[in-house]
């Protein structure tokens, strides 16, 4: 017990000392400490230096207004030549904090560090409710360092701190010195564009536009953390409205980095150890800063209006047309109708079959464009002909009773001896239509229906998952602020409801309704054509190419989701979603080439399952040169040896029909026959490849989009050749559509090549091609591009559709297969 009380006792001394010496040890601690608080000046420089062992205030007092804001800048400077200890800066507002030190340390990546000597911020300046107002703020400078560490004060008013509707304001920035400005609606405009330039393209930098709420995220690690931001290099561009800002004004920030990765600079070497300073070096970079009033509802109208006016004109013009044709018609019938028509023309306008092989010679004498002794002279170089096909109006009743006959779907060849006499039919020296059109019509047509129902069940299951993406993207934009992901024209991009840019998707128009229309001229020419069938017209059943339609309304279902889905990729465009703008246009390609094909070789063309088959597998190459393509030898190796096996395949296959013969006269028709345009084909081809090999550009889907559209127009230069060559004619109509869209596609090449944005290159890099508008002020030059491709493609599918309506009344077996 004895013990216990002694030890209490210790402990009770032990408190009372420490009680007692501890407001001794405060004393002498405030003592050392030494807070200073200075009334300051603005404009006024004030040169210091701090310890551990002080602290010195720096009181400002300014006039605030609520019409009237006024910046006000914090600049400071590290006098001292190298320091351990850094100086911390606290500016207090009435509502706000601002803090940052001296020397500042900013991360670049892969943790590399950049230290800056002189620091400058604007402070933050939330609204005052008051009429006027006297606003105090304090500066206050303290450090750990037990050395005196010497250093710069200055307190400024920015002047244009309040940015001016369409005047110019240059400015300088560094990544340590960021800047930014206010901006207020004006009354009647609630859409503005900010515009950042400057003459150099390094040190990259970043434009935010930020609500007007304290803090001001002003610095390379924070600026993208709430508001709009992109990052530049000459040129930034940002559509702004008024109903994202409730208070109708906004900050434009401006940030300079600490290095230029993200605008496609180099990357500097690594640091040697994770602690080591980087030499920032100089980042100083001049800025022009103009805010302008953007597009109103009326120039939204009016654009609207004439994306509708320039398409509904062709639905007005092929009316016109129609009914142009129609009167012809009528009054040829009238006139053949009259006692002085001739029994062949009456009977053939009014459907009956001839009565006579007389009679059906008479009408091909007098009707056809081309003879057996017209195309004999033509192909001199070969050594003899061989005799058409006999046709007796027996064999042509027979055909007719076939083509009545029941058929399945799927019962392709109806002719049993099909593959027994094809060797023999397909290696004539000329072979003509009637040899490969043997097969039943209504067969046939059923086969080609379905080219038409296959691409409408791909439209679907590919446009819908499309449609969601895209959907997803413009939220992702709209949430996040960040306009990197979008590869815009920024400069010209007018944002609709939640659409960023609605000019883009709009231009895209043109597809959906000229698409529309050719699939109803093919279906008014369909219709004109089963009931030729129906009444036995002997013109629709024995002369001219045969008439399958299905392969038509595929073109112009392709035609229609190329405008879809090309307004899909428009809502975002960027690197992971340029699949969706080119997958149909191969789908065009190869659908064009295949009814190129099919005009003489109806029997022998591809099913719909293999030819999509196909298109699907130029469509994986096409995915893999996107993904894999860039800079890799080894794909571009494999590639450009498929693709010239591929084109000496086909080549053999179209020169032959599909029956190769390789004998002693093959250099004679090298020189005399078509081998010398299948050559040049090839060479082409070769070539095509050969540039790819060598120069592996990095836009592979770009690239092989140019192999089929080179091959397309290649095919179709061939067959107009070959046509004229045989004796045969091109009709007015139809040369016309040629001529017209050859001038088309060349205006619409030319804007196309003009280059708006590419994703090939960094955002920044790819807003260095931006432009202003160049119609209405609302459509830029790839708006143009996407007018006229429309209707150079509308104008090509016509082409295809008019090109042999000459032989509408010639006999399959005087029409040559080429």
């Amino acid at each position: 017990m004895q013990y216990a009380s002694m030890v209490a006792l210790c402990y009770a001394s032990l408190w009372l000392g420490v009680l007692v010496l501890l407001p001794l040890l405060v004393v002498s601690s405030d003592a050392n400490h030494e807070v200073i608080q200075k009334e300051a000046q603005f404009e006024v420089t004030y040169f210091n230096s701090v310890t551990s062992n002080n602290q010195t205030i720096y009181s400002y007092n300014h006039t605030v207004s609520r019409n009237r804001t006024e910046g006000v800048r914090v600049s400071v400077e590290l006098l001292s030549e190298s320091t351990q200890t850094p100086i911390l800066f606290v500016v207090r507002q009435k509502k706000a904090v601002l803090s940052f030190q001296l020397p500042l340390i900013l991360r670049g990546l892969y943790q590399r560090q950049y230290q800056y000597t002189g620091v400058s911020r604007t402070l933050c300046q939330p609204p005052t409710k008051a009429v006027v107002e006297t606003q105090f703020f304090f500066v206050d400078v303290s450090t750990l360092s037990n050395t005196g560490i010497q250093y710069r004060l200055l307190v400024s008013r920015v002047e244009n701190f309040n940015l001016q509707t369409d005047k110019k304001f240059s400015f300088n920035a560094t990544p340590s010195q960021p800047q930014f400005f206010r901006y207020v609606f004006p009354e009647g405009v609630d859409t503005v564009i900010v515009k950042l330039n400057s003459q150099k393209n390094f040190p990259c930098s970043v434009m935010s536009i930020q609500d007007i709420q304290c803090p001001v995220y002003d610095l390379d690690n924070n600026v993208a953390f709430i508001g709009m931001y992109q990052t530049m290099t000459t040129r930034a561009a940002i559509t702004v409205q008024r109903k994202d800002f409730p208070s109708n004004s906004f900050y434009v920030v401006l940030v300079v980095k600490t290095e230029d990765e993200a605008c496609g600079g180099p990357l500097r070497f690594y640091p040697f150890l994770p602690d080591d300073l980087m030499d920032a070096g100089n980042r100083s970079k001049t800025l022009d800063v103009i805010v302008s009033p953007a597009i109103g509802s009326e120039v939204y109208i009016m654009g609207m209006l004439l994306c509708l006016g320039i398409f509904l004109s062709f639905y007005l013009l092929t009316f016109l047309w129609a009914c142009v044709e129609n009167k012809r018609m009528n009054r040829k019938r009238e006139e053949l109708l009259s006692p002085d028509a001739s029994p062949a023309e009456t009977a053939s306008l009014l459907g009956k079959a001839p009565t006579s092989p007389y009679q059906y010679g008479s009408f091909a004498d007098n009707d056809s464009t081309l003879s057996s002794e017209a195309v004999t002279d033509s192909l001199a170089s070969t050594d003899t002909n061989y005799g058409y096909l006999d046709r007796s109006v027996g064999s042509v009743s027979r055909s007719r009773q076939e083509s009545l006959s029941s058929v399945e779907e799927d019962d392709y060849d109806t002719l049993a001896d099909i593959d027994s006499d094809k060797n023999i039919v397909r290696t004539k020296k000329f072979l003509c239509v009637s040899d490969l059109a043997r097969k039943d019509k209504r067969v046939l047509s059923k086969k080609y229906q379905i080219y038409f129902w296959n691409i409408a069940t791909i439209a679907v299951f590919y446009a819908l998952p499309v449609i969601q993406l895209v959907i997803t993207y413009q939220t992702v934009v709209n949430v996040t602020g960040n306009q990197d992901i979008c590869y815009y024209n920024f400069l010209c991009a007018h944002p609709l409801g939640a659409l960023s840019s609605f000019n883009n998707i709009l231009s895209n128009l043109g597809y959906v309704m000229l698409g529309l229309l050719f699939l109803l001229i093919v279906l008014q020419r369909d219709i004109l054509h089963s009931r030729a069938l129906e009444r036995n017209d002997c013109a629709a059943l024995e002369c001219g190419i045969p008439k399958h339609f299905g392969l038509y309304y595929a073109m112009g279902t392709a035609l229609m989701m190329e405008g879809l889905l090309s307004a899909c990729y428009h809502v975002c465009p960027n690197y992971t979603n340029f699949q969706f703008d080119t997958s149909f246009m191969y789908m065009i390609a190869g659908l064009c080439m295949l009814k190129l094909y099919q005009k003489r070789h109806p029997d022998i063309n591809a099913s719909a399952y293999s030819a999509y088959a196909c298109l699907a597998a130029v469509i994986f190459f096409s995915v893999l040169g996107v993904v894999f393509g860039k800079g890799n030898m080894a794909f571009w190796i494999v590639f450009s040896i498929i693709h010239i096996l591929a084109t000496l395949l086909l080549s053999t296959q179209l020169y032959y029909m599909g029956r190769w013969r390789l004998n002693s006269g093959i250099l004679r028709r090298i020189l005399y026959d078509r081998m010398v345009l299948l050559v040049m084909g090839n060479i082409v081809n070769w070539s095509l490849a050969a540039y790819g090999l060598i120069n592996r550009p990095n836009d592979f889907a770009s690239y092989l989009l140019a192999i089929a559209i080179c091959n397309l127009l290649l095919y179709a230069a061939f067959y107009i050749i070959m046509k004229l060559r045989s004796g045969e004619r091109i009709k007015c109509m139809a040369l016309v559509c040629v001529l017209f869209t050859a001038v088309v596609w060349g205006f619409a090449l030319f804007f196309f090549f003009q280059g708006l944005s590419t994703w090939q290159k960094t955002p920044a890099e790819s807003r260095e091609h931006n432009r202003e508008c160049i119609l209405l002020s609302f459509f830029d030059d790839h708006d143009i591009w996407h007018f006229l491709s429309s209707i150079a493609m509308f104008g090509s599918f016509l082409v295809l559709l008019t090109m042999d309506d000459d032989l509408d009344t010639v006999q399959r077996d005087k029409i040559y297969v080429f």
